[in-house]
């Protein structure tokens, strides 16, 4: 490797080995040398003859982010999969997992030894939280310090090409959680590099990456050159980019449009589909528009009114965000529009939020789940749906969002109904920052807490301290769960669903205009569900009760040959003087098709 970095203010740039080497300049404020660094060379950057620190794009940090890179020769890796012909994110159903809670080892290898479930579940892209190494073992990832080097102690990026060529050789793609929007704050030694962050904007986490400064071009290609590292090197086929709404970028084109644009022409030269899939707040279709439209461009986007929409009917809980969620109206209205606010009041917001999705916008460009790592992280207790809800509204929740016209994706454990909670877990080294995060999630736990009884008090619950290692120990998945009782009878549920998913058209297409929902009539907006509901799709009819006893749920434009094909609790379809009917004998579920 030849050592390379900007830093466009500094005099002088020394990379610093066993000996110090000086660099000489180059135009836009790049240093290079003539120095030749072989594979397992620890190394850094010297500016000004100040502390040596690690190389911005650093591929290996396996002393740590404080300490020196090491250099790693992607091309060492021989890979397996030239008959891989790539997946797309739209119309994939996607895993969530997080690496050092997903095995008890918590390492790249040892999700790799698991991937076999995921093929029996029937999932089709895996997709990664961050790997980006950031301070301390472990983590969440979105507090990373070093986008181009994985996590040492996740085993690495030798790990990740590992994995990746695991996951294709069994026909699973591989998506890679990326933050783009900051760094964390321990390790983070890009300021002292070059302009990489504007206080004319600040967001969340503090000031904003400049995207359209005077320095800008070389900030957007540190961004972009990392995307572009990640598909070429270690053949990953989708990114997912952590919260675009704080890319602030006024320029032309937008950041997320030179990237898709790229990413495009990159898919073309390496010949399989590469996809970026946004997490935006917005509510704006703009995420999906093509480029030449005007829009981002982006392959898929994340939809949480959609989440909103299915967790707050059949849970009843209405704190926080979920305020304007929760009737089987808002949910009709999610399943065809993907967005619930689209210009109208967001109460939460206590502003007009969102625009509309144009009709011809294919729903597998929406990304939804019925859990994900913020849905669940995000509460005080890290508790899971699985925790509060009984076997068949668990199968309801999956069913309405597994068959609904989007991208389904699960989180880690759903899919059996995992009693382990995910919870916020850190493990700063600094303690005035460990303190500050402590502090930080005690605080603003209320809008995300245990949710109380309908006209109850708040419930005042003691919040995980992030920095206690029991934190992240109880978060770690239970693989003695899947094979035991209600575990896997769900477990099996999802894959019935997947299955069916795969060979029913009605059930995988992305058309919003025929997926239809009717509601026990005169159900509220209060409370748990306690109703029932039939989505249609084509031809198909998924029939969710959560009504205790028996139930006879009516099909009034049912197709002939109509058929139960999946259930969960007893069902049967009955046809007779008033027409097709379904009996549950209790709450459950049944497909028909």
């Amino acid at each position: 490797m030849i050592p390379r970095v900007w830093a466009p203010a500094a005099r002088t740039v020394e990379v610093v080995t066993t000996s110090r080497v000086p660099l000489r300049a180059e135009p836009d404020g790049w240093w290079t040398g003539e120095v030749d660094l072989p594979h397992g060379t620890d190394y850094a950057f010297s500016l000004d003859g100040g502390p040596a620190r690690p190389d911005p794009r650093s591929a290996w940090a396996p002393h740590g982010v404080h300490a020196p890179s090491r250099v790693f020769d992607t091309a060492r890796h021989v890979w397996a999969d030239d008959d891989w012909a790539g997946l797309a994110a739209p119309g994939a159903v996607t895993y969530e997992l997080h690496v050092g809670t997903f095995t008890p080892d918590g390492t790249l290898d040892a999700a790799a030894a698991r991937l076999d479930h995921l093929v029996e579940l029937g999932v089709d892209l895996v997709e990664l939280m961050p790997l980006a190494a950031f301070d301390g073992r472990h983590g969440w990832g979105y507090d990373g310090v070093a986008p181009y080097a994985v996590h040492e102690p996740y085993g690495g990026p030798a790990a990740l090409q590992r994995f990746v060529d695991d996951a294709h050789r069994r026909g699973l793609g591989v998506c890679l959680d990326v933050v783009y929007n900051h760094l964390g704050p321990s390790g983070n030694y890009l300021r002292e590099f070059g302009p990489y962050f504007t206080d004319r904007r600040t967001t969340p986490w503090g000031d904003a990456v400049d995207l359209d400064g005077p320095h800008s071009a070389q900030v957007r290609r540190y961004l972009v050159d990392n995307a572009l590292r990640w598909f070429a090197e270690f053949h990953l086929d989708a990114l997912r980019l952590d919260a675009v709404h704080a890319l602030l970028d006024t320029s032309t084109p937008h950041l997320l449009a030179q990237l898709s644009d790229e990413v495009a022409a990159l898919a073309g030269a390496l010949r399989r589909p590469l996809s970026l899939v946004a997490e935006s707040d917005l509510n704006d279709p703009v995420c999906v528009t093509p480029t030449a439209e005007g829009g981002w461009g982006m392959s898929a986007q994340w939809a949480d009114d959609v989440h909103h929409a299915v967790h707050a009917l059949v849970t009843g809980e209405r704190q926080g965000y979920y305020v304007d969620f929760g009737s089987p109206q808002v949910l009709r209205h999610a399943l065809r529009h993907a967005f619930v606010h689209e210009g109208q009041q967001s109460t939460f917001r206590g502003r007009t939020w969102g625009r509309p999705v144009p009709d011809d916008v294919d729903g597998h460009r929406f990304v939804v789940a019925a859990s994900n790592h913020d849905q669940v992280g995000n509460r005080a207790l890290g508790d899971r749906p699985s925790a509060h809800l009984a076997p068949a509204a668990l199968a309801g929740e999956a069913a309405l969002v597994l068959l609904a016209p989007f991208s389904p994706l699960l989180f880690m454990g759903e899919e059996w109904g995992a009693r382990t909670p995910f919870q916020y877990f850190t493990d700063h080294t600094d303690p005035v920052l460990a303190a500050a995060v402590r502090e930080g999630r005690r605080a603003e736990f209320a809008d995300h807490g245990l949710p109380p009884a309908p006209g109850a008090e708040p419930v005042d619950v003691e919040v995980p301290d992030p920095q206690d290692p029991h934190t992240f120990a109880v978060s770690h998945l239970d693989w003695s769960e899947p094979t035991a009782g209600s575990h896997a009878r769900l477990l099996d549920w999802y894959r019935t669903l997947l299955a069916l998913r795969r060979v029913v058209p009605d059930l995988s297409d992305g058309d919003r205009s025929r997926c239809e929902l009717t509601a026990q009539p005169g159900v509220g907006a209060t409370g748990p569900f306690e109703g029932w509901l039939v989505m249609t799709r084509g031809r198909a009819r998924l029939v969710v009760s959560l009504v205790p006893g028996p139930t006879r749920v009516p099909l009034p434009s049912a197709p002939p040959g109509l058929a139960v094909v999946a259930q969960f609790g007893p069902s049967r379809l009955e046809v007779g003087p008033r027409g097709a009917e379904v009996l549950l004998e209790g709450a459950g579920v049944a497909v028909l098709v």
